[in-house]
């Protein structure tokens, strides 16, 4: 089935940029002209979400909890979404990635005995192309050469109080680029002056654009350096933004986040035991989830074989976006289920894995997460969009947020330069986790972490944007 659909979606994609469109005689009258089109299938592993709207946020005052009515209308647009959070097996396999990619770069590297195989250069006409690394070669993992293994040994070290070989977390790094396009396409940006205001009675910009790129790079100590570079534009280049992020998660956070609790197995164990695997990964900040949605737009464009086609990006879901899935597109609940209780009235059973009494983790069957889609999905076929693990979404937190945001396709995004006040690398977090009581694991309230935090309760899911129509039919609200 796998394979049926990338099939599919070559094919769509070929035909959408194959060939030019001929204008024929139409008799003088304007007909306009065609172009192909294609529909994306449905991406592995997620649900679409139908474009629509609604009234977002707490509806009613609680004045228990102190929460004010701030509902206000917004609308979004068609989107897929994971259908559950990303798990430590999915995880697992961005880690592996990154591991094979430092040692296949390692085999090439002269150091190492300098393997050219192992890095293309140039293509089968023998042209120049940009350097990049051969994953149809395999890593010799049995029988290397002394080389080899020294490459391959490289990635690993030795424990010093176990003596047990493991990976070496801090070489974990990914590097990747991301072209801001928000801020290419504003007028203020524009290299050309006189189209960056079109009020003719103002006279014609001479100043130059004041532009800020991020940009990183791993200094001699091995530590990632990263800068936010503050100068006039100059070309479509200072656009691009360059981050190179450790992506290994912090299995720590399950001692740092309870003090005086015994949690010294999970730390061991809970990404690393085979057990977890279908858990929600944790221990990730924002800007790991984010890596991980590049990585995996990435990998998704090379298994198509076309390094330059586009294809809508994986990405971390905008706040809106996150609470229209979750609340299945509705006002009136506060859960993504019907009512006010985390637990059906007549039977008991509990519809999301939270913290159903003071001290007492274990009444819905679970002590910390339990493995992703074990509760009923929402309406919208969506998993764990209540309770579990909380999870990340692309919005920047500030106390002003609702009056800032637009009602279509609301966003607040700011990249936090390394020179700014901490409380400014804020994000949105969504859903209440497995240690929070069920007022928390509400869908229409709003809380945040700091971006470089990881904790032992926030996981991520990711969304595309749909290409194409979409069904704006929808039930009576």
């Amino acid at each position: 089935m796998k394979k049926l659909l990338l099939i599919l979606y070559v094919a769509a994609i070929l035909a959408s940029c194959s060939g030019i469109r001929r204008i024929h005689s139409t008799g003088g009258e304007v007909t306009g002209v065609g172009s192909t089109s294609f529909s994306e299938p449905t991406p592995y592993g997620m649900v679409l979400v139908d474009c629509g709207s609604m009234k977002a946020g707490p509806g009613e005052r609680d004045s228990l909890w102190g929460i004010d009515s701030t509902a206000r209308g917004i609308s979004v647009d068609a989107f897929w979404m994971d259908e559950t959070e990303i798990t430590n097996s999915k995880y697992k396999q961005f880690v592996y990635w990154v591991r094979d990619s430092i040692i296949r770069e390692r085999l090439a590297d002269p150091s190492y005995g300098g393997n050219e195989e192992f890095k293309i250069e140039e293509d089968k006409d023998g042209n120049p192309v940009t350097p990049h690394l051969d994953w149809s070669r395999n890593i010799p993992w049995k029988n290397p050469s002394e080389d080899e293994e020294r490459a391959i040994e490289s990635v690993y070290r030795i424990n010093p109080i176990t003596g047990k070989k493991e990976l070496d977390h801090t070489q974990m790094n990914y590097r990747y680029e991301v072209y801001n396009l928000t801020e290419a396409a504003k007028r203020k940006n524009r290299f050309d002056p006189t189209r960056r205001d079109y009020n003719t009675d103002h006279a014609v910009p001479t100043e130059v654009p004041i532009i800020n790129k991020d940009t990183a790079y791993i200094d001699d100590e091995g530590r990632i350096v990263r800068q936010t570079i503050t100068r006039p534009l100059q070309s479509e280049f200072d656009f691009v933004n360059t981050y190179i992020v450790n992506i290994f998660p912090d299995t720590t956070c399950w001692v740092n986040d309870f003090e005086n609790s015994y949690n010294e197995p999970y730390v061991r164990m809970y990404f690393a035991n085979g057990n977890y695997n279908n858990h929600p990964v944790v221990g990730v900040s924002w800007e790991q989830a984010n890596a991980f949605c590049h990585w995996r737009t990435e990998f998704l464009r090379k298994s198509l074989g076309r390094d330059g086609i586009y294809i809508e990006p994986y990405r971390l879901p905008t706040e809106a976006e996150w609470e229209f899935a979750a609340r299945a597109g509705f006002d009136k609940n506060r859960y993504p289920w019907d009512g006010d209780m985390p637990l059906t009235e007549d039977d008991g059973c509990f519809y999301a894995n939270f913290k159903p009494m003071e001290g007492n983790y274990v009444k819905d069957g679970n002590i910390i997460s339990s493995p992703v889609g074990v509760y009923e999905p929402n309406e919208f076929g969506l998993y764990d969009m209540a309770g579990n693990v909380s999870e990340w979404t692309s919005t920047a937190y500030t106390e002003s947020i609702d009056r800032m945001t637009n009602d279509l396709n609301p966003e607040y995004r700011y990249n936090v330069a390394k020179e700014d006040p901490y409380k400014m690398s804020r994000k949105i977090v969504r859903g209440g986790s497995w240690k929070d009581v069920a007022h928390n694991i509400r869908s229409d309230l709003r809380m945040w972490e700091y971006q470089n935090e990881q904790r032992s309760y926030i996981g991520f899911r990711c969304v595309r944007t749909k290409v194409g129509l979409t069904n704006t039919k929808r039930k009576k609200q």
